[in-house]
């Protein structure tokens, strides 16, 4: 720089010396004052020059310093890079340490997530079985919202906590404690009528309960569905509810229990008296009962007829014979007329009258009287088998009618509504029950009567050979 400021001033020089010598002597003070431009140019450039290298100077020193920083501050830089760099390592170390970790800790959280979660899941199980339990439990009648706080454990809205399981675990002992205990409290039932009273209530634990008001005592069904008593609908009889009264009172040491939970006291009150039955039989129910009711009349008077014709055989016999050996037959016939109305004397006084005939005609005049009074003994008893064989074919007359009564309902309603077909299948099964009932006593009566009258026709013509026998005995000792 300085010389090229030289250069140009010795230029400028020279182009004024040059016009100098051109110019003459008028230019001369033109040559002076530019040699005094010159002296101020070369002083101004040396002054420059001295400012330039004073500023190199500087420009090198600062060049120098910042030099020296530079190297001073990548020396730091490359000691900071070198403890960051240990930095890094250490937490590239603490970080593969804190994986490491992080993995066993997510191990051990799912592992205790799981378990929270299977405790959660028995817990909750637990409080649907001990909710359910309880809503079943004779004991919530008295006390209905006790399992109350187990619907927000069930139904998940509520995560439960040691509280909840204390108090699940405190109900489940009161329960355990009262289902094993009989007690007798005064509580809200439903009586027969529908309306809400309160009385004396005896929880036999958790099988059954009683009530006593006062004027009347029964048993209670417990209603899972509104947690309340209700009076059976169907009176005990007299006899139970005497036992009730008496245990109440501290008189008797049992009373019943229905072990069933309800069961067979629901079905006291569905169980059908003999005229319920009928009536859902249908129309061939009443032959049945017509069939039934004389056979009972054919029973009856058979059974008059039969005991009042009974006799004694052998001593009847015995008499007429010893009179007969004697030769006493007016005897023998005061005897037999004292009881001619029985077929047994009537057809020995038969054989009286025949004793002078010979032995085939007097065994002809006993059979013939044997033969006569056959049909009386036998009066009816072919009607009886009659109407004890058309009681049943009824029976099935009527279990047809209601199989095509249940398949008309079918056919037109379809199977959806059982009630619908009930009426046909009561109508099919009473009339095959009543004609049953109806058929086997006639049945039954109807052999004994036949074996009755067969022993009367055997006894019969056993006295009339002993008769003969006799006869022609004392003809033979003449």
């Amino acid at each position: 720089m300085r010389w090229f400021i030289i250069s140009s001033m010795l230029g400028l020089g020279l182009l004024f010396n040059f016009s100098t010598w051109t110019m003459a002597e008028d230019l001369r003070a033109i040559a002076l004052e530019a040699r005094e431009k010159k002296a101020a140019l070369i002083e101004k450039a040396r002054r420059e020059a001295q400012t330039a290298k004073k500023e190199a100077r500087e420009s090198q020193n600062r060049i120098l310093s910042d030099k020296i920083a530079l190297k001073t501050a990548v020396s730091e830089l490359k000691k900071q890079n070198t403890i960051l760099d240990k930095e890094i390592k250490a937490l590239e170390k603490t970080r593969n340490e804190l994986a490491t970790r992080e993995k066993k800790l997510a191990s051990q959280l799912e592992e205790t997530d799981a378990v929270v979660r299977e405790l959660s899941g028995f817990v909750r199980s637990n409080a649907k079985d001990l909710e359910a339990h309880l809503k079943q439990s004779l004991q919530s009648a008295l006390a209905p919202d006790r399992g109350k706080f187990l619907q927000a454990v069930a139904n998940q809205s509520k995560f439960p906590g040691m509280d909840d399981i204390r108090k699940m675990e405190d109900l489940l002992f009161e329960e355990i404690t009262k289902s094993g205990e009989v007690r007798v409290e005064h509580g809200p039932i439903v009586n027969r009528s529908g309306e809400e009273t309160s009385g004396d209530i005896l929880l036999l634990g958790n099988f059954s309960a009683a009530y006593r008001l006062s004027n009347e005592t029964g048993f209670l069904i417990y209603s899972d569905t509104s947690e309340r008593f209700f009076a059976l609908s169907k009176l005990p009889s007299s006899r139970i509810a005497k036992k009730i009264k008496q245990y109440l009172a501290g008189q008797s040491e049992d009373v019943p229990i229905d072990i069933s939970r309800g069961g067979a006291l629901r079905q006291l009150t569905h169980n059908l008296s003999l005229r319920e039955q009928i009536k859902k039989g249908g129309p061939i129910v009443w032959p049945i009962l017509g069939i039934g009711v004389l056979a009972l009349f054919i029973i009856i008077e058979r059974l008059s007829y039969l005991l009042r014709m009974r006799v004694n055989a052998d001593g009847l016999m015995q008499n007429v014979s010893d009179l007969a050996l004697k030769q006493d037959w007016q005897g023998c016939i005061n005897i037999c007329t004292q009881l001619k109305k029985k077929p047994i004397p009537k057809v020995l006084l038969a054989g009286i009258n025949f004793r002078t005939t010979s032995r085939e005609d007097m065994e002809n005049a006993l059979q013939e009287a044997i033969l006569s009074e056959i049909p009386r003994l036998e009066r009816f008893l072919s009607t009886l088998g009659m109407l004890a064989a058309i009681a049943p074919l009824l029976g099935l007359l009527g279990t047809v009618t209601g199989m095509i009564n249940t398949f008309q309902v079918i056919t037109h309603f379809g199977t959806g509504d059982p009630r619908m077909m009930s009426g046909g299948i009561s109508e099919a099964l009473v009339t095959t029950m009543l004609g049953l009932t109806v058929a086997i006593p006639i049945m039954l009566c109807h052999t004994l009567l036949s074996r009755t009258v067969e022993n009367q026709i055997g006894q019969m013509e056993e006295k009339s050979v002993a008769f003969v026998n006799t006869v022609f005995k004392t003809r033979n000792s003449q």
